[in-house]
This record gives C-alpha cells, structure tokens and sequence, in this order.
C-alpha cells in the first residue's frame, strides 16, 4: 500500500448508459491534480459514427474547476466501450496508461484481426506501461497499481489513498463479478485477483466500472472492501475457489457478447487510436467471418 493510505482523493463519477460504464475523475484534496479512470467515447456502431459528449463532460467538469490532469488511467482493454483517452489528452494532457500485460492483448487480438507487422505489439501506443506493485504521482497523492487479472490478462486494480478503482474485477454486491470467458480470462485466476483486493482494509472505498442495476434498483457506483466481504453474491466470506470457478464457469457459458467488443478491442489494445485511415482516407474496423466454408469465394 502507497505510504499515505489515509488520504481520501475527491472522487466525482459520470455514467455512460449505453456501455452501463462509471468513468472517475479522481482529485487530490491539496492540490488541483487530478486524473481519470476509463473514459468512454460514444461510438454508434451501425452508423460507424464516433461523437465526444461523455468526454466533452469529463473535459468541461476539468476546465471548470481549473484542474490539471496528470493520468488517463485504463483499468483494462475494455469489451463494452471504446477509450476517449487520446481525445481527451489532446484537450488536457496528461499520460495514459494501462497493465505492461497489453502485449499479451495485443499479441492475441493483433492476430485475430490479421494487423500485420505495422501493428506495434510492445505496448508503445501508451504512454505508461505499470507493473504490479508500481506507482505513480497525482499532486500529493501516490497511488499503487495491482495485478488483478482473470477478467482479461491486463487487468489492473488502481489504489489510490482510501479508494480502489477496481475495474470489471468486482461489481456491487448484488452484482457479483466480471465474466472471465474471454481469451486469456480465468475464473481461477480472477477468484485470487478478487482476493487481493479484498485484503485491502476493509474501510476502503471500491468504484466499480459497471452497474446493471439489478432488479431495477438506483443506479450505483461505490462500494467497500467490508461490504464486499459480508454480501458479494459470487464471493463473500466463506465461498471457496471451487465454488466460485463452478459458479462463474456456469454463468459464463450463458452470456452472450458485448455488442461493442469487436471495434472496442480493435480501438482500446491501441490505447484509444483508430486503426489508420486506407488508402481512400476511409479508417475502417474489422468483422472476422466464420462459418464460409462451401461458399465459393
């Protein structure tokens, strides 16, 4: 844990409800550094149209209060949305970064959608690759990366004082947690991630990445270690690793795929950048296609 735990970063959210995602912007209490946490960039996948209202609003609330971004910080390369972080950088600055382990993402899905040798696979579209246990400044606030895979390989927990902005690692605690089913996921794995994070101290303050509102209750975004530990319905206190890998396994195999994953993916291993425009100066996403066998091509 960073030296000075204590500290209570302000902690302001904004919700995305097309993608059901939190994005943070995380202030230091003595000073107007800041950062953010998994911005979301609209995207209208059917009309191939990109729009910046969600990041226009995390820009105006930083304008605003006249503070200075320091981090644009990516929980993992998310399934469900695409990053706005290049575009906000170039309003506000700052550095994004995201788990040393995107070269395994980028190593799998460069093949998937047949990148070529042009497609950088050693993480240098960010500008910050953490290892577990790194840290790194937000004014007076020194925040702490964890490893925390088993949703993605790249997945990465940021403590930063008395809060924990934890990903699809864990939702609230009528939510459960995150899938582990797609490549490189694990549920044993992301059973011993969720392990980490729950030996925090148990005040601490944990901001979900998504919230499905189950049974239609108001929309929430907190949670803590504590309540965690006494009410997560996958793995509150006394649920073994084999009951929870039996558990997610199972629910696994029932989900269908975020709707925004094959651009999401083709978008977020390059830390927010499109894919170059072609030579008609048309930047194009991919649809790998199966099942053509007989078809005469």
């Amino acid at each position: 844990m960073p030296s000075n735990s204590v500290l209570s970063p302000e902690v302001t959210p904004f919700f995305d409800s097309d993608s059901n995602t939190f994005s943070y912007i995380i202030k230091d209490p003595s000073s107007n550094a800041c950062a953010i946490v998994d911005s979301v960039l609209d995207f209208d996948y059917a009309a191939g149209q990109v729009q910046f209202e969600s990041a226009d609003k995390i820009i105006a609330h930083i304008q605003e209060q006249n503070l200075s971004l320091k981090y644009l910080l990516e929980t993992h390369v998310h399934a469900d949305h695409l990053s706005a972080a290049p575009y906000i950088q170039s309003h506000l600055g700052g550095k994004i970064a995201i788990s040393q382990h995107i070269v395994d993402i980028q190593e799998t899905f460069g093949k998937t959608f047949n990148e070529g040798t042009e497609f950088e696979r050693d993480g240098s579209q960010f500008d910050e690759l953490l290892n577990d246990g790194d840290q790194y400044q937000i004014g007076a606030l020194v925040g702490q990366a964890i490893y925390t895979p088993g949703h993605t390989p790249a997945c990465m927990t940021y403590v930063i004082g008395d809060a924990a902005f934890v990903g699809d690692t864990l939702f609230m605690p009528d939510g459960g947690t995150a899938r582990a089913d797609f490549p490189g996921g694990d549920a044993r794995t992301l059973y011993r991630s969720i392990k980490k994070v729950l030996s925090l101290p148990s005040k601490t303050r944990l901001f979900i990445c998504h919230d499905y509102q189950p049974n239609g209750r108001e929309l929430k975004h907190m949670t803590t270690v504590a309540e965690q530990i006494a009410a997560n319905i996958h793995v509150k206190q006394g649920t073994t690793e084999e009951a929870f890998v039996s558990l997610r396994e199972a629910r696994d195999a029932t989900l269908s795929m975020p709707k925004l994953i094959l651009p999401a993916l083709q978008v977020n291993m390059r830390a927010g950048y499109f894919p170059p425009a072609e030579d008609n100066e048309v930047t194009y996403l991919k649809v790998p296609v199966e099942g053509l066998k007989g078809i005469k091509q």
